[in-house]
């Protein structure tokens, strides 16, 4: 299906799709394009055939033959994960998942949220959810440098200094991580915190460069991400960001060009 909203030495009118969907919650853009893809997605009952199709609004797309909805206004809650628990919707294995303790975790009336992010099984703390699909991409994108930090407890030998030479970033096993500003926070014996700020994200990041340097970490707290903390919300439960914050995020990241 060609771009419709424009016309010759015009600049189209309106926005992808895909980003159009995704601030309206459907999915990520990623998932969106999927979504095309298996011909999921209509347009006035044409079925979409590209992702690059640019719209003024949704009216008139269905998913899966349903209309979709305007999008909500843009909402964050902020999860304690437990430790045991997959960052999915659902999993093969037959694993719990952030979706099952959501179910009683969420306040009343919430809309279908979406992880920002994600936290191996084994980890816990922090865990942001939104209904923006277009801002859950902005605040994981590792080029917008989002900051994540955690606390971790480890077992082994480590100084100071050597936390502080992962500024310059460091190589493990061909894979590159980019600056990470790691300080010693109390030591009992052989056995540390550690609190670790980093921008990208890397699939076990944490665990990774830790298990590098000789240690053994037996617990990992995500403890903030951007501007947001975990703070003293109880494990296992959720709560909403105030909605004056979630704009103050809103604008900084247009500002700063990131949606």
């Amino acid at each position: 299906m060609a771009d419709n909203n424009k016309t010759d030495g015009e600049r189209p009118e309106g926005e992808r799709i895909a980003k159009l969907l995704a601030r309206a919650g459907v999915a990520s853009r990623r998932e969106v394009e999927r979504m095309i893809g298996d011909g999921r997605i209509a347009i006035d009952g044409k079925v979409l055939d590209t992702p690059a199709t640019i719209l003024p609004n949704l009216k008139g797309v269905t998913v899966d033959g349903k209309a979709v909805a305007k999008p909500d206004q843009t909402r964050i809650f902020a999860f304690h994960k437990p430790s045991g628990l997959i960052t999915a919707e659902r999993d093969p294995k037959g694993r719990a998942t952030i979706y099952t303790a959501l179910r009683n975790a969420m306040p009343k009336g919430s809309p279908r949220v979406m992880p920002i992010g994600r936290l191996d099984m084994n980890t816990e703390g922090l865990l942001l959810l939104t209904n923006d699909g277009e801002l859950k991409r902005a605040l994981e994108l590792p080029a917008n440098g989002v900051p994540r930090t955690y606390r971790a407890r480890a077992f082994g030998d480590i100084s100071q200094e050597q936390l502080e030479d992962l500024m310059d970033g460091i190589t493990i096993d061909g894979v590159h991580y980019g600056s990470i500003d790691a300080n010693l926070e109390r030591r009992t014996g052989r056995n540390q915190w550690i609190e670790m700020t980093l921008t990208e994200g890397k699939n076990r990041e944490v665990r990774r460069v830790l298990e590098h340097l000789g240690l053994q970490v037996s617990r990992l707290v995500r403890t903030a991400y951007g501007p947001f903390e975990l703070g003293d919300l109880p494990r296992g439960q959720a709560g909403e960001i105030k909605q004056a914050d979630v704009e103050r995020l809103r604008k900084m990241m247009k500002r700063e060009g990131f949606l």
